[in-house]
């Protein structure tokens, strides 16, 4: 599949957010990284803390399911469904839709508390992402201030097994920026207002890459 870029969902991104203009380049370069990685069998994986943990979960939500554009499973699986069990297999088929394999890292309660009580909290991204990523795989690294030790710790493993990395952060883009291959910046000094702009950037995204493998169908 050819990569095709729909500008408009950045025209219209800039056209609510103005101070966004500075960043389009980059959020083009990400959904390119993210097109190839999802094109070629990869997913992504996202971790924050805080509030930016959150944004991880919400990432996930629309990528995993239908966000704006139906995204029906195939014929085959469907008839496969239907085959197996005729009544909840036309549920299934009815009801299930595709998705773009992602994974929070946040939201592993037991795997978590487990390294952090047995190791320290700085690791505990990193642990998962080893055992989750694959050569050809993107982490999102999200961090307001982009020195957040765990995210840090998790793109230098993202690296060194083959991954993609995005960093999504403030104004400096801070150490994270160092190991990202593309930092998308929003363009503000404080938390709260960074994490204002944080979603509508991954918004954004997330409807390219939908656009992209669902928008023909």
């Amino acid at each position: 599949m050819e990569i095709k870029i729909n500008n408009k969902h950045i025209k219209e991104l800039i056209k609510r957010y103005p101070l966004l203009s500075e960043a389009s380049s980059d959020i083009i370069n990400a959904f390119d990284v993210l097109f190839n990685s999802y094109q070629n069998g990869g997913k992504l994986l996202v971790a924050g803390n805080g509030g930016s943990a959150a944004d991880a979960e919400h990432i996930v939500g629309e990528l995993m399911k239908r966000f704006v554009i139906p995204r029906p499973i195939s014929p085959e699986l469907s008839c496969k469904l239907k085959e197996i069990d005729y009544e909840r297999g036309t549920y299934l088929a009815n009801n299930l839709e595709e998705g773009l394999m992602a994974i929070p890292l946040v939201s592993h309660t037991a795997l978590s508390t487990a390294y952090l009580n047995d190791v320290d909290g700085n690791g505990i991204f990193a642990q998962q992402l080893l055992g989750y990523g694959r050569e050809g795989d993107v982490f999102l690294g999200i961090s307001t201030s982009g020195n957040s030790e765990n995210v840090i710790l998790s793109a230098i493993v993202a690296k060194a097994i083959g991954m993609k990395v995005i960093g999504l952060t403030g104004e400096s883009g801070g150490k994270l920026a160092t190991y990202s291959d593309v930092c998308i910046k929003a363009p503000h000094t404080e938390t709260f207002l960074i994490q204002e702009l944080h979603l509508p950037i991954y918004h954004c995204l997330c409807l390219m890459l939908e656009e992209a493998f669902y928008g023909k169908k």
